[in-house]
């Protein structure tokens, strides 16, 4: 009796090892035969996703697996929410020139009830503004910036309360603050996602039906939070209320071939720790404030190739632990303030030993001031290494009135042949001297 238990548990054992292994090897076949895939969104015609908002380009990137492409066909698809890309190892592609994620109008409403940390709902004083699936920002006239602001979406609405997807991350005062949402977000969006490329993408702001701003911390047309190894290639970003690419807490971000212009605050953002990155032969120009701005802890960067032109108030600004980034043959013309600015922060945070080699810094300047370059206290230890650094029209046109101007308490720069002439006052001051 024993025995013949024995030689029955020994055969569904074998049988069940065998049968494991069938599944494990068959399973091993199909993915193997399935492979990459092509997720396809398109407006008509033949694709898995037939749309033209977000809600069918978000449905196609649900779809993605590792190694996976969503491949987003021409035309313009209205954006109510960001599309948001949360999956490793994928591709995000449009049709060359074709393709467009265009902002649809915003819109806003006064918090009445509700607004404190950790609220999943709101009351709100207009709801019939909102619809089901909208991307929202929850603000007040004190948390109103940086990532004091809540992003979100309505989840659903009940007579005048908005449900939320995302609990809210402050306290928001809707007696005294004036307490708000206002439907703005990201647009084009890689979070907690490693690897993902975008590229022949045109993302639309549409600011002039977008009166409310969101920064970079929070937002951006294209925008990447918490990511690695990632690529931005021929993409544009346009006419934003905010920045253009924002890239926040992240390593080793490439963008690359791209355009980012029209802005109300900066063409590209890197920061909040974002060490390693690359950009490369893009154009930042005509934006409001900054062309190129490096946030906190933007370190160990290259940027080359780049014109950077045409922005309000610089071309590039460097401030909070920036340090140890090299800028190689970029083009910084005609911006309104300075064409190089280095914030002011105190000595032992500030955007120390950045690399300035073979670039063309030039016809900056407006009617009350003019800098090729100007620091503040404390950056020190730049290299200015075979720049052209010059004010190049008539004398009735020029305004860079200084080619490099050292503030009282900024540091040492070394300047190294460089090319320096066409300044109304001087190509090179300190006021340390």
């Amino acid at each position: 009796m024993n025995e013949s238990i024995s030689v029955l548990i020994s055969a569904f054992l074998a049988l069940s090892f065998l049968a494991a292994a069938s599944c494990c090897q068959s399973g091993k076949e199909v993915s193997e035969a399935s492979g990459p895939r092509t997720i396809k969104v398109a407006q008509s015609g033949e694709a898995d996703v037939i749309g033209a908002d977000d809600k069918a380009l978000q449905k196609g990137a649900d779809m993605l697996q590792p190694g996976d492409t969503l491949e987003i066909g021409p035309g313009t698809y209205r954006m109510e929410n960001s599309l948001v890309v949360r999956c490793s190892s994928v591709v995000v592609r449009g049709t060359p020139g074709e393709t467009i994620l265009f902002k649809g109008p915003g819109v806003a409403s006064r918090v009445i009830d509700c607004g404190d940390y950790g609220e999943s709902v709101l009351v709100v004083e207009e709801p019939w503004k909102f619809k089901p699936g909208m991307g929202l920002s929850v603000s007040d006239d004190s948390f109103n910036r940086g990532w004091a602001v809540t992003v979100t979406s309505v989840e659903s609405i009940t007579g005048d309360t908005l449900h939320l997807t995302q609990m809210t991350l402050r306290d928001y005062d809707y007696e005294n603050a004036n307490a708000r949402v206002e439907n703005k977000f990201p647009i084009l969006c890689a979070i907690e996602a490693d690897k993902v490329t975008f590229e022949d993408i045109i993302v639309d702001g549409n600011k002039d039906e977008n009166p409310y701003f969101i920064d970079g911390c929070r937002g951006g047309a294209i925008y990447l939070y918490i990511a690695r190894d990632c690529v931005i290639k021929n993409c544009v970003s346009r006419n934003y209320n905010g920045d253009g690419i924002s890239f926040q807490i992240t390593d080793r971000i490439k963008v690359i071939d791209c355009e980012s212009y029209g802005h109300t605050g900066f063409g590209v953002h890197p920061g909040t720790g974002s060490p390693h990155a690359e950009i490369k032969s893009c154009r930042f120009h005509d934006n409001a404030r900054v062309g190129f701005f490096l946030c906190w802890r933007v370190r160990e960067g290259v940027f080359s190739d780049n014109l950077i032109e045409n922005n309000g108030l610089y071309g590039i600004s460097i401030g909070h632990k920036d340090t140890d980034n090299l800028f190689v043959n970029n083009t910084v013309r005609n911006n309104g303030f300075c064409g190089i600015y280095f914030r002011q922060e105190s000595a032992k945070v500030s955007g120390h030993r950045n690399v300035f080699r073979e670039n063309v810094i030039q016809d900056n300047g407006d009617d009350e001031r003019g800098y090729g370059v100007y620091v503040e206290p404390h950056a020190r230890d730049m290299v200015f290494e075979s720049n052209t650094i010059a004010d190049t029209r008539s004398d009735s046109e020029r305004t860079q009135r200084y080619g490099v101007y050292l503030a009282d308490g900024s540091g040492p720069v070394e300047m190294k042949n460089n090319t320096m002439k066409g300044h109304l006052v001087k190509d090179f001051f300190d006021e340390n001297k």
